[in-house]
């Protein structure tokens, strides 16, 4: 079994935040735990350590149920508890994946099931596994479960686990109504929210025209080439100024509801790995998903409420870092009250400065079709694309390992004489495709 130190070192993490060690020590030594801490604390880490740490290897049943509330999320979690490298089996379940790569992991029981409230709740009706031996429940981010309507399936899904001797409860929002299925009795709270103010700097940039993909462009000039994220509330609007970006030549990536979960995760890699530097997205990306520090985010439309608001902007100036929410609106349109009282700068497009040069480096993403499943590390990637494909370290970006394929960005004047020279290569036992995506 790795040691804590071990596994932090994988991380290159030296020592625990504030956070993370009384979240730490909290879950260990009671039975209800509420954990409250802003987006980018490292809440995923706070209480895996700990629930790995009760598990017993001599079980090969299912041990911790973690109820997330989205796809997204859910691969994140099961990413980071993988790179852990503790040696027990660790499976995600969620709409958009196919049943028979559910049925097969579950098979072979993972001792750590995560999952989405309704695909969880499918497969408990079909007694796909036994309940007996888990006696850990994780609900993370759980009033965002409860907002997009999971209320059912979770109490059904906790009325269906007799033997839970530990409730775990995460979120990244204030004044949170702990619903009354999760039967915490004397929870012990864990709470940060206060902690790692951000260094957030809120402008409204008024455009001159109600239609506003002009001012949105000039923006984007002036703003340089950041990763960054630009909020609008409908898919037809992403859409729209999706359309308008890719005919002046921005690249970027699309996330929202109505995508394929293919299309979704890929998005999300592109935007890691800095292939896009730029993500339009619905309030989907707010919270809950796993992308880089970025130093940005644009209000195309302002929320109807604050707390989309909060948590919109929680995803720039993380943990002290510093960011700036811009709030793109008509000249002559009313702001809501959430924001008048933060008395943001307001400014003129003419008046915007250059906040940082243009890079001279892109990089493209390739795609390879074998992952962990075919026993697959980044170091076999890392060495065929270095060795075979002629590549130096400056031009292999980050490289992400799924289970049964993986992601690799790469300088795009390279891109063509990597797939050349990798494509149908064989690594590990299995012959791989190599393509651009």
């Amino acid at each position: 079994m790795k040691t804590q130190k071990d596994i932090l070192d994988k991380f290159n993490i030296e020592t625990l935040n504030p956070m993370q060690k009384e979240a730490h020590d909290a879950i260990l030594s009671n039975s209800e735990i509420v954990l409250l801490s802003p987006t980018g604390s490292g809440k995923t880490l706070a209480f895996l350590l700990p629930v790995i740490k009760e598990l017993d290897p001599a079980i090969d049943e299912i041990q911790v149920l973690i109820l997330v509330p989205s796809r997204e999320l859910a691969i994140q979690i099961e990413q980071v508890a993988r790179e852990m490298g503790t040696g027990f089996k660790i499976n995600a379940v969620y709409g958009g994946r196919t049943g028979q790569l559910d049925k097969l992991d579950l098979k072979h029981r993972p001792a750590i099931l995560i999952g989405t409230p309704g695909r969880v709740a499918d497969h408990l009706r079909r007694d796909r596994f036994p309940v007996e031996k888990i006696k850990t429940l994780v609900l993370d981010e759980f009033d965002k479960s409860l907002e997009i309507g999971f209320e059912a399936e979770m109490g059904e899904i906790v009325g269906m686990l007799p033997n839970i001797q530990k409730r775990i409860l995460t979120s990244a929002t204030f004044q949170v109504k702990i619903p009354d299925f999760a039967r915490l009795e004397n929870p012990v709270y864990v709470d940060y929210l206060d902690e790692g103010i951000p260094q957030l700097d809120y402008k409204i940039i008024l455009s001159p025209e109600r239609d506003k993909l002009e001012s949105l462009a000039e923006m984007l000039g002036f703003i340089g080439f950041q990763p960054g994220i630009i909020f609008c509330n409908f898919k037809d609007s992403i859409q729209r100024v999706s359309e308008f970006l890719t005919a002046g030549g921005i690249p970027h990536g699309c996330f929202y509801g109505g995508m394929e979960q293919i299309d979704r995760e890929r998005a999300l890699v592109k935007f890691r790995n800095g292939t896009h530097k730029l993500l339009i997205a619905t309030d989907l990306a707010a919270r809950g998903i796993d992308i880089p520090e970025i130093r940005f985010i644009i209000h195309y439309h302002l929320p109807l409420r604050s707390k989309e608001f909060i948590h919109r902007n929680g995803r720039t100036a993380r943990m002290n870092a510093e960011g700036t929410a811009y709030i793109l609106i008509w000249e002559e349109e009313e702001l809501p009250d959430f924001v008048r009282e933060l008395k943001p700068e307001s400014l003129r497009l003419n008046q915007l400065h250059h906040t940082s040069e243009k890079e001279n480096v892109h990089w493209k993403t390739l795609y390879i079709s074998g992952g962990r499943r075919d026993k697959i590390s980044k170091g076999d990637i890392a060495g065929l694309f270095l060795k075979q494909g002629n590549l130096n370290v400056g031009q292999l970006g980050i490289i992400e390992v799924k289970q049964d394929c993986a992601f690799v960005a790469v300088h795009s004047s390279e891109v063509e004489k990597v797939i050349e020279l990798t494509n149908n290569c064989k690594l590990k036992t299995k012959k791989i495709r190599v393509s651009e995506i």
